[in-house]
Protein backbone atom coordinates (compact mmCIF):
# COMPACT_ATOMS: atom_id res chain seq x y z
CA UNK A 1 0.00 0.00 0.00
CA UNK A 2 1.44 2.95 -1.07
CA UNK A 3 2.02 6.25 1.88
CA UNK A 4 -0.26 8.80 1.39
CA UNK A 5 1.45 11.99 1.41
CA UNK A 6 1.63 13.90 5.14
CA UNK A 7 0.09 10.88 6.78
CA UNK A 8 1.75 8.98 9.63
CA UNK A 9 1.28 5.08 9.54
CA UNK A 10 1.43 3.54 13.53
CA UNK A 11 3.54 0.37 13.66
CA UNK A 12 0.45 -1.40 13.75
CA UNK A 13 -0.61 -0.07 9.97
CA UNK A 14 -3.13 2.60 11.12
CA UNK A 15 -2.46 6.31 10.21
CA UNK A 16 -2.12 8.93 13.34
CA UNK A 17 -4.70 11.24 14.10
CA UNK A 18 -3.21 14.92 13.90
CA UNK A 19 -6.18 15.96 17.02
CA UNK A 20 -6.02 13.88 20.33
CA UNK A 21 -8.62 11.28 21.00
CA UNK A 22 -10.57 11.67 23.74
CA UNK A 23 -12.01 8.31 23.75
CA UNK A 24 -8.67 6.80 24.07
CA UNK A 25 -7.26 6.41 27.95
CA UNK A 26 -4.71 9.08 27.58
CA UNK A 27 -7.22 11.50 26.18
CA UNK A 28 -9.44 11.29 28.88
CA UNK A 29 -6.61 11.62 31.77
CA UNK A 30 -5.69 14.91 29.45
CA UNK A 31 -9.03 16.17 29.45
CA UNK A 32 -9.43 15.53 33.39
CA UNK A 33 -6.28 17.02 33.82
CA UNK A 34 -6.60 20.31 32.17
CA UNK A 35 -10.17 20.22 34.58
CA UNK A 36 -7.96 20.13 37.52
CA UNK A 37 -5.16 22.32 37.08
CA UNK A 38 -5.26 25.87 37.08
CA UNK A 39 -2.50 28.07 35.65
CA UNK A 40 -0.08 29.44 37.40
CA UNK A 41 -0.57 32.81 36.28
CA UNK A 42 -4.40 32.86 37.67
CA UNK A 43 -3.13 31.17 40.42
CA UNK A 44 -0.74 33.72 41.53
CA UNK A 45 -3.36 36.85 40.67
CA UNK A 46 -6.09 34.91 43.14
CA UNK A 47 -3.11 35.21 45.60
CA UNK A 48 -2.28 38.17 45.41
CA UNK A 49 -5.97 39.86 45.78
CA UNK A 50 -9.28 38.32 46.31
CA UNK A 51 -12.39 39.37 44.29
CA UNK A 52 -14.64 41.81 46.47
CA UNK A 53 -17.26 39.68 47.00
CA UNK A 54 -14.40 36.74 48.40
CA UNK A 55 -13.35 39.77 50.86
CA UNK A 56 -16.34 40.67 51.85
CA UNK A 57 -17.58 36.77 52.76
CA UNK A 58 -14.39 36.81 54.61
CA UNK A 59 -14.71 39.93 56.51
CA UNK A 60 -18.03 39.25 57.32
CA UNK A 61 -16.95 35.69 58.81
CA UNK A 62 -13.86 37.92 60.80
CA UNK A 63 -16.43 40.05 62.21
CA UNK A 64 -18.43 37.55 63.17
CA UNK A 65 -16.15 35.45 64.75
CA UNK A 66 -15.14 38.12 66.76
CA UNK A 67 -18.51 38.97 67.71
CA UNK A 68 -18.83 35.64 69.39
CA UNK A 69 -15.57 35.71 70.95
CA UNK A 70 -15.47 34.52 74.96
CA UNK A 71 -15.36 38.38 76.95
CA UNK A 72 -12.06 37.32 78.41
CA UNK A 73 -9.77 36.89 75.34
CA UNK A 74 -11.41 39.41 73.45
CA UNK A 75 -10.33 41.88 76.47
CA UNK A 76 -6.78 40.55 76.48
CA UNK A 77 -6.51 40.63 72.90
CA UNK A 78 -7.75 44.69 73.12
CA UNK A 79 -5.48 45.08 76.09
CA UNK A 80 -2.36 43.67 74.12
CA UNK A 81 -3.41 45.47 71.05
CA UNK A 82 -3.72 49.02 72.92
CA UNK A 83 0.21 48.36 74.91
CA UNK A 84 1.54 47.46 71.13
CA UNK A 85 0.01 50.74 69.65
CA UNK A 86 2.06 52.52 72.10
CA UNK A 87 5.67 52.20 70.27
CA UNK A 88 4.26 54.32 67.58
CA UNK A 89 3.74 57.00 70.15
CA UNK A 90 7.32 56.45 71.70
CA UNK A 91 8.63 56.53 67.67
CA UNK A 92 6.56 59.85 66.73
CA UNK A 93 7.85 61.57 70.13
CA UNK A 94 11.38 60.35 69.37
CA UNK A 95 11.41 61.74 65.88
CA UNK A 96 9.31 65.27 66.71
CA UNK A 97 11.81 65.73 69.16
CA UNK A 98 14.79 65.15 67.41
CA UNK A 99 13.92 67.42 63.78
CA UNK A 100 12.24 70.27 66.41
CA UNK A 101 15.24 71.79 65.88
CA UNK A 102 14.78 72.45 62.01
CA UNK A 103 11.73 74.27 63.09
CA UNK A 104 10.37 72.68 59.32
CA UNK A 105 6.59 71.81 59.72
CA UNK A 106 6.77 69.38 56.18
CA UNK A 107 9.63 67.73 57.42
CA UNK A 108 8.09 66.91 60.97
CA UNK A 109 5.13 65.36 59.20
CA UNK A 110 7.55 63.54 56.65
CA UNK A 111 9.74 62.20 59.96
CA UNK A 112 7.28 61.19 61.90
CA UNK A 113 4.37 59.57 59.03
CA UNK A 114 7.52 57.38 58.39
CA UNK A 115 7.98 55.80 61.98
CA UNK A 116 4.37 56.11 62.81
CA UNK A 117 3.43 53.39 61.21
CA UNK A 118 5.59 51.10 63.28
CA UNK A 119 3.44 50.29 66.51
CA UNK A 120 0.21 49.63 63.77
CA UNK A 121 2.07 47.15 61.92
CA UNK A 122 3.07 45.04 65.09
CA UNK A 123 -0.59 45.46 66.28
CA UNK A 124 -2.45 44.13 63.36
CA UNK A 125 0.37 41.47 62.36
CA UNK A 126 -0.15 39.65 65.35
CA UNK A 127 -3.62 39.15 65.48
CA UNK A 128 -4.45 41.97 68.52
CA UNK A 129 -7.96 43.23 68.16
CA UNK A 130 -7.66 47.27 67.49
CA UNK A 131 -10.99 49.27 68.22
CA UNK A 132 -10.39 50.80 64.64
CA UNK A 133 -10.39 47.91 63.02
CA UNK A 134 -13.91 46.76 63.91
CA UNK A 135 -15.28 49.98 62.78
CA UNK A 136 -16.67 48.27 59.44
CA UNK A 137 -15.16 44.92 60.65
CA UNK A 138 -17.85 44.27 62.83
CA UNK A 139 -20.21 46.16 61.05
CA UNK A 140 -20.79 43.79 58.45
CA UNK A 141 -22.38 40.64 59.97
CA UNK A 142 -24.74 43.35 61.38
CA UNK A 143 -25.51 44.50 57.71
CA UNK A 144 -25.75 41.15 56.72
CA UNK A 145 -28.60 40.06 59.79
CA UNK A 146 -26.12 37.65 61.10
CA UNK A 147 -25.85 39.64 63.81
CA UNK A 148 -27.29 41.86 66.06
CA UNK A 149 -26.55 45.78 67.37
CA UNK A 150 -26.66 44.33 70.83
CA UNK A 151 -23.78 41.82 69.93
CA UNK A 152 -21.48 44.75 68.41
CA UNK A 153 -22.18 47.11 70.95
CA UNK A 154 -20.79 44.39 73.13
CA UNK A 155 -17.65 44.17 71.25
CA UNK A 156 -16.75 47.80 71.10
CA UNK A 157 -17.13 48.31 74.42
CA UNK A 158 -14.77 45.48 75.91
CA UNK A 159 -12.19 46.63 72.61
CA UNK A 160 -12.46 50.01 73.61
CA UNK A 161 -12.06 49.06 77.54
CA UNK A 162 -9.43 46.98 76.18
CA UNK A 163 -7.35 49.39 74.05
CA UNK A 164 -7.71 52.19 76.63
CA UNK A 165 -6.31 50.12 79.59
CA UNK A 166 -3.50 48.85 77.23
CA UNK A 167 -2.74 52.52 75.81
CA UNK A 168 -2.85 53.87 79.49
CA UNK A 169 -0.64 51.04 80.61
CA UNK A 170 1.88 51.47 77.75
CA UNK A 171 1.87 55.55 78.82
CA UNK A 172 3.05 54.63 82.21
CA UNK A 173 5.98 52.45 81.18
CA UNK A 174 7.26 55.02 78.83
CA UNK A 175 6.63 57.76 81.50
CA UNK A 176 8.90 55.54 83.57
CA UNK A 177 11.57 54.70 80.96
CA UNK A 178 12.01 58.17 80.32
CA UNK A 179 15.19 58.56 81.77
CA UNK A 180 16.29 56.46 78.81
CA UNK A 181 14.10 57.43 75.76
CA UNK A 182 14.56 61.03 76.66
CA UNK A 183 11.66 62.33 74.49
CA UNK A 184 9.27 64.58 76.65
CA UNK A 185 9.81 67.44 74.49
CA UNK A 186 8.10 65.36 72.09
CA UNK A 187 5.16 63.69 74.17
CA UNK A 188 4.46 67.19 75.21
CA UNK A 189 4.28 68.51 71.59
CA UNK A 190 2.45 65.57 70.21
CA UNK A 191 -0.06 66.03 73.26
CA UNK A 192 -0.46 70.04 72.12
CA UNK A 193 -1.47 68.49 68.49
CA UNK A 194 -3.97 66.28 70.34
CA UNK A 195 -6.03 69.15 72.30
CA UNK A 196 -5.00 72.48 70.73
CA UNK A 197 -8.18 71.89 68.01
CA UNK A 198 -12.07 72.42 68.05
CA UNK A 199 -14.77 70.37 68.57
CA UNK A 200 -15.66 69.84 65.14
CA UNK A 201 -11.98 69.74 63.41
CA UNK A 202 -11.31 67.27 66.50
CA UNK A 203 -13.59 64.65 65.09
CA UNK A 204 -13.53 65.73 61.58
CA UNK A 205 -10.01 64.79 61.56
CA UNK A 206 -10.82 61.49 63.73
CA UNK A 207 -13.31 60.61 60.99
CA UNK A 208 -10.40 60.64 57.99
CA UNK A 209 -8.53 58.58 60.05
CA UNK A 210 -10.77 55.83 61.45
CA UNK A 211 -12.07 55.97 57.32
CA UNK A 212 -8.38 55.02 56.57
CA UNK A 213 -8.09 52.77 59.52
CA UNK A 214 -10.83 50.79 58.22
CA UNK A 215 -10.00 50.92 54.64
CA UNK A 216 -6.29 49.08 55.99
CA UNK A 217 -8.39 46.63 57.47
CA UNK A 218 -10.51 45.93 54.03
CA UNK A 219 -7.16 45.34 52.61
CA UNK A 220 -5.17 43.07 55.37
CA UNK A 221 -8.41 41.30 54.76
CA UNK A 222 -8.46 41.16 50.20
CA UNK A 223 -4.76 40.76 50.03
CA UNK A 224 -2.25 37.38 50.76
CA UNK A 225 -1.10 37.26 54.22
CA UNK A 226 2.41 38.22 54.41
CA UNK A 227 4.42 41.18 53.44
CA UNK A 228 1.94 42.58 51.13
CA UNK A 229 -0.49 43.04 54.47
CA UNK A 230 2.10 44.67 55.71
CA UNK A 231 2.01 47.42 53.25
CA UNK A 232 -1.18 47.85 53.39
CA UNK A 233 -1.02 48.70 56.96
CA UNK A 234 2.07 51.00 56.51
CA UNK A 235 0.35 53.29 53.56
CA UNK A 236 -2.59 53.76 55.36
CA UNK A 237 -0.73 54.59 58.91
CA UNK A 238 1.58 56.53 57.04
CA UNK A 239 -1.36 58.87 55.62
CA UNK A 240 -2.80 59.13 59.05
CA UNK A 241 0.78 60.50 60.24
CA UNK A 242 1.27 62.87 57.27
CA UNK A 243 -2.09 64.53 57.87
CA UNK A 244 -1.38 64.70 61.48
CA UNK A 245 -4.88 62.86 61.75
CA UNK A 246 -6.06 61.61 64.77
CA UNK A 247 -6.68 57.80 66.07
CA UNK A 248 -8.30 57.61 68.92
CA UNK A 249 -6.30 54.66 70.10
CA UNK A 250 -2.51 56.00 69.19
CA UNK A 251 -3.65 58.98 70.09
CA UNK A 252 -4.33 57.62 73.75
CA UNK A 253 -1.37 56.29 74.16
CA UNK A 254 0.21 59.60 72.91
CA UNK A 255 -1.83 61.76 75.22
CA UNK A 256 -1.91 59.22 78.63
CA UNK A 257 2.10 60.18 78.31
CA UNK A 258 1.98 63.56 77.97
CA UNK A 259 0.04 63.77 80.95
CA UNK A 260 1.65 61.80 82.92
CA UNK A 261 4.93 63.24 82.13
CA UNK A 262 4.11 66.98 82.02
CA UNK A 263 2.14 69.11 84.40
CA UNK A 264 0.71 71.17 81.76
CA UNK A 265 -2.00 68.98 80.33
CA UNK A 266 -4.94 68.02 82.69
CA UNK A 267 -7.13 64.77 82.68
CA UNK A 268 -10.48 66.38 81.47
CA UNK A 269 -8.31 67.33 77.89
CA UNK A 270 -7.25 64.03 77.66
CA UNK A 271 -11.26 62.76 78.36
CA UNK A 272 -12.09 65.14 75.63
CA UNK A 273 -9.38 64.18 73.45
CA UNK A 274 -10.42 60.60 73.48
CA UNK A 275 -14.32 60.90 73.36
CA UNK A 276 -14.15 63.03 69.96
CA UNK A 277 -11.66 61.02 68.74
CA UNK A 278 -13.89 57.66 69.67
CA UNK A 279 -16.48 59.40 67.48
CA UNK A 280 -15.13 60.40 65.20
CA UNK A 281 -13.30 57.13 64.29
CA UNK A 282 -16.31 55.34 64.39
CA UNK A 283 -18.28 57.28 62.05
CA UNK A 284 -15.34 57.35 59.35
CA UNK A 285 -15.28 53.36 59.81
CA UNK A 286 -18.68 52.41 59.90
CA UNK A 287 -20.17 55.10 57.38
CA UNK A 288 -17.47 55.62 54.82
CA UNK A 289 -16.13 52.06 54.37
CA UNK A 290 -18.34 49.51 56.27
CA UNK A 291 -21.93 50.46 54.94
CA UNK A 292 -20.40 51.52 51.39
CA UNK A 293 -18.29 48.66 50.70
CA UNK A 294 -21.02 45.82 52.12
CA UNK A 295 -24.06 48.39 49.95
CA UNK A 296 -22.09 48.37 46.86
CA UNK A 297 -20.63 44.49 46.70
CA UNK A 298 -24.23 43.63 48.02
CA UNK A 299 -25.96 45.39 45.24
CA UNK A 300 -23.90 43.56 42.23
CA UNK A 301 -23.96 40.37 43.39
CA UNK A 302 -28.01 39.87 41.99
CA UNK A 303 -27.40 41.72 39.09
CA UNK A 304 -23.90 38.98 38.47
CA UNK A 305 -26.08 36.52 39.13
CA UNK A 306 -29.12 36.92 37.06
CA UNK A 307 -26.57 37.90 34.21
CA UNK A 308 -25.11 34.34 34.20
CA UNK A 309 -28.84 32.33 34.80
CA UNK A 310 -29.59 34.43 31.57
CA UNK A 311 -26.42 33.34 29.62
CA UNK A 312 -26.98 29.79 30.30
CA UNK A 313 -30.35 29.70 29.47
CA UNK A 314 -29.57 30.71 26.01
Amino acid sequence: MAEEPGKILLPDGTVASAEEDTTTERGKDRNWEEGQYIPVIVKRSDEVRRHPDDSLEHAIDDGLEQLKRPTVSLFLSAIAAGLTVGFSAMAVAVVTQAVAPLESTLLTRIATAVVYPLGFVLCVMSGAQLYTEHTATAVYPLLDRQATFKMLLRLWVIVIAGNLLGAAASASLLTMTETVIQAKAGYVAIGHHLVEFDAFSLIVSALLAGWLMALGAWLVISTRIGFSQMVSIYVVTFLIGLGGLHHSIAGSAEMFTALFISDEFTLRQTMRFIGLALFGNLIGGSLFVGVLNYAHIRKTQPASEASSIKTEDS
